[in-house]
């Protein structure tokens, strides 16, 4: 395009310029070009949008946390101030997540006068609101501030999102109940986690070691009603609790046909009057029966024992010898000179191995 003398655009080239071409491919192409710069201005409006809304937020948590840290902290050293500042609207979403943050590594009066700072500023009521309707973040919040006040009135609440599809929230909302209130806790919760698998062993147990004495009964009582293919998580989460069940439970788990139930079983016996059951599985067939049979036999085994174990020692699978090793290992009536004596009576070069190496990393 070659401009007047004048430097002046006609304004009949100017509208030229922004005219789409009759030809229907090049229209359509112009067309196109037209929409993506627009899509384009429209996104980067959005992103500076998102941008400066970012901003704002992370002004108003700091300007939030500036304000009542100190606060907070002086409550943790016995010194809460007797008058509170207000608590705006904006700034209960940041004074929740500070204050569970805090709680979370507290323990005692500390935990107590943090308590106290938070019913003085009513936070429970913005807590149980946004439990219902919060989003997700905000709800993992409130379960939490609301655990660790023992708010009661949230307690419907909680059990309704106990039993959400979401791991994450119901394990927040199920360690929330068990703060509240253990043996009601326990009651509700311990069929729950016997039924779900998709909660992990180590959050379960993290959860109800605060209420093991209610679920211990709750436990005993549910077993005889269990299907089989719940019985070995019921026994999983009597192991990571600690547990102690009745023996018959456990010797129909040990004499069953199911090597989950009886694995499951054999980590947790620690009665004696299992022992001939116990004694009977170190010849199964399955080689983690054998191991666990050794290490249970470790635990409730008698003097008589020591010749059961030692022919464990030549077992084919490597795992059986070093858990039989072990077992003899740390039967308390036998000391380092009768372990020496028992090394050198063997005469399977693996047992006789392996049994070496466990005194060593005993006696490292």
């Amino acid at each position: 395009m070659i401009l007047p003398t004048g430097g002046e655009i006609p304004t009949h080239a100017l509208a030229a310029a922004f005219t789409a071409p009759a030809d229907p491919v090049l229209a359509a192409a112009y067309w196109t070009g037209i929409g993506a710069l627009l899509l384009t201005l429209l996104l980067g409006a959005q992103i500076i949008r998102l941008r400066m809304a970012l901003r704002r937020r992370e002004r108003r948590a700091a300007r939030a946390l500036a304000r009542w840290r100190p606060v907070l902290n002086a409550a943790i050293v016995g010194e809460t101030p007797a008058t509170l500042p207000s608590l705006g609207k904006a700034e209960r979403p940041h004074f929740i997540k500070l204050w569970v943050h805090l709680q979370a590594s507290l323990r005692g009066e500390a935990g107590a006068a943090l308590n106290d700072v938070a019913r003085r500023l009513g936070v429970e009521r913005d807590a149980r609101a946004m439990l219902a309707r919060g989003p997700r973040t905000e709800r993992l919040l409130a379960t939490l501030l609301l655990g660790h006040l023992g708010d009661r009135d949230s307690w419907d609440t909680l059990r309704a999102l106990a039993e959400s599809p979401d791991v994450t929230l119901s394990l927040s909302a199920l360690w929330a109940l068990v703060r509240i209130d253990p043996h009601a806790a326990a009651d509700y919760l311990t069929p729950l986690f016997v039924a779900r698998d998709d909660w992990a062993m180590s959050h379960v147990a993290g959860i109800l070691k605060e209420a093991s004495a209610p679920v211990a009964g709750v436990l005993a009582d549910l077993l005889p009603a269990l299907p089989p293919a719940r019985l070995p998580r019921a026994l999983r989460i009597a192991e990571a609790l600690r547990i102690d069940l009745p023996a018959d439970t456990l010797s129909a788990a040990l004499a069953s046909a199911d090597l989950e139930l009886v694995t499951a079983a054999l980590r947790i016996v620690a009665t004696p009057g299992l022992r001939d059951q116990v004694r009977g599985l170190l010849a199964h067939a399955d080689w983690q029966v054998r191991v666990l049979a050794a290490k249970a036999l470790g635990r409730i085994g008698e003097a008589s024992d020591v010749d059961r174990l030692t022919a464990l020692l030549a077992d084919r699978e490597w795992w059986v010898r070093y858990r039989a090793a072990q077992a003899i290992v740390d039967l308390p009536w036998l000391g380092r000179a009768q372990l020496d004596a028992l090394r050198a009576s063997l005469t399977d070069r693996f047992a006789a191995d392996i049994l070496g190496q466990v005194i060593a990393e005993r006696t490292a």
